[in-house]
């Protein structure tokens, strides 16, 4: 065996292990201080203890206990020497005491290959992490959090109620309650452990009598909201139970629906059509969509996660059925223009069909500011990577010479590797968070 497939010699291995230990002193991880106030309080006792003692040794007249007390407390030694022998042995007790009691409590927290430590400190880095407030619907938004709740714990998404399709809609006539599969989406993306609980809560009845269709998160909601007495506070003990990273809020409370005007496609015809799922399926083109009651109040939750946040994402998400939903709701882009955070749109990586059709970046920015006025945004991220099969009438959504004028743009690689025509969570958050650092400098230590 060569020198270079040696094991490191015993005391090599000391120092490791002993570096590895100390990294419980690094800045950040909230654990010196406790150990200051424990060493303070440790010192109080001895204090108190050594009152007692030197007392009961001056007043004694115990012929016995008096030479063994002289001796426990050496004093043949000199009191500098003294104090240096008893300090530093409490202080190594102190020491080995609490490395003893953690060890014992995080064992079973600790993963195979990461120390506590760093399980610590990213948790004490994600929590001190920018405020992000994320707006939305669909699979976009809750890719998004999926890949922007590694760098934050502080995430508040806010879901669009509009949903009268699919098991939601039927939810909603039937049931009398807020349209929840947006928001349990959002809920499964923030979940502490995706891999068994968000899964179960995603779970997809395939057959019964009254269950086909229905997921097991849409119907847990529902039976929360009837529970609680309100649909918000079911939506806040999801979270619980998921234990989730941050808040999904819904952007209002009221019982609102999507009506568009829509161009048919054989007629030229301009049509109202109500209902979120049929205004894509009227098969034309859509040219303007509100809400009715047009004045629904923003859930104050909401506006008030918007005004405290550091950083506003909107999107990505179906443009029509998913953005402007929420966009729609009074005081929400209020709110958007008088916070003091930045103002990211997502650009879609690729069209929908029956709702976006033939658009580009600008074509998506146009639209929002028809709606919502101009100037909501301090810039824009789309995608620049276009290798990958899309399906059958969709398109590549590219940035032109209009949005790269009027607009502040930041091109990247976002493309999901097995569907590209989503964006991949890990390359997108990372790109928000890589730009707005760029853009504001690191907010939190």
């Amino acid at each position: 065996m060569n020198g270079s497939e040696r094991k490191p010699s015993a005391w090599k291995r000391f120092i490791a292990k002993l570096n590895r230990e100390f990294r419980w002193f690094m800045p950040g991880l909230g654990y010196k201080r406790w150990i200051v106030l424990t060493i303070i309080g440790a010192m109080l006792l001895g204090l108190g203890l050594a009152v007692i003692v030197l007392e009961y040794y001056r007043t004694t007249t115990n012929e016995f206990l008096t030479p063994i007390l002289a001796a426990l407390s050496l004093r043949f030694l000199d009191r500098p020497i003294r104090f240096l022998l008893f300090g530093g042995l409490g202080f190594a007790m102190i020491l080995i005491g609490i490395w003893g009691a953690n060890r014992a409590v995080l064992k079973p927290f600790e993963r195979e290959g990461r120390p506590a430590w760093e399980a610590v400190q990213q948790y004490r880095r994600k929590d001190r992490g920018i405020k992000v407030v994320v707006i939305g619907g669909g699979h976009g938004l809750s890719s998004l959090l999926s890949g922007i709740k590694a760098y934050t714990h502080n995430i508040t998404a806010i879901v669009t109620v509009s949903d009268d399709g699919g098991s939601s809609g039927e939810l909603r006539r039937d049931m009398g309650v807020l349209p929840p599969g947006d928001i349990r989406n959002c809920l499964s993306a923030l979940s502490n452990d995706e891999a068994l609980l968000s899964q179960v809560f995603q779970y997809r009845f395939k057959s019964g009598a009254g269950l086909e269709g229905h997921s097991l998160g849409n119907l847990f909601i529902t039976a929360l909201a009837e529970i609680t007495g309100s649909f918000e506070e079911a939506v806040a003990e999801s979270g619980r139970v998921l234990a989730i990273y941050g808040k999904v809020l819904p952007s209002t409370l009221s019982n609102v629906q999507l009506v568009g005007d829509v161009r048919l496609q054989d007629s030229q015809e301009i049509v109202q059509v109500k209902g979120e799922s049929k205004i894509t399926e009227a098969g034309g083109k859509i040219l303007r969509v509100l809400l009715e009651p047009s004045n629904a109040q923003a859930y104050p939750p909401t506006v008030a996660a918007i005004l405290n946040a550091d950083l506003i994402v909107v999107g990505p998400g179906s443009l029509y059925t998913s953005l402007l939903p929420n966009l729609l709701v009074s005081d929400l882009v209020d709110a958007m223009r008088s916070s003091r955070a930045e103002v990211f749109y997502v650009s879609n990586v690729a069209t929908q069909r029956g709702e976006t059709d033939g658009f580009n970046v600008s074509d998506h920015l146009h639209v929002l500011e028809q709606h919502v006025g101009k100037n909501l945004f301090d810039l824009v991220i789309s995608n620049n990577n276009f290798k990958g099969e899309l399906g059958e009438g969709v398109e590549w959504v590219r940035n032109d010479s209009t949005s790269r004028r009027h607009f502040k743009v930041y091109e990247t690689d976002l493309v999901d590797g097995l569907y590209p025509w989503r964006h991949d969570s890990k390359k997108l958050a990372k790109a928000i968070i890589n730009v707005f650092e760029e853009r504001t400098g690191p907010l939190y230590g």
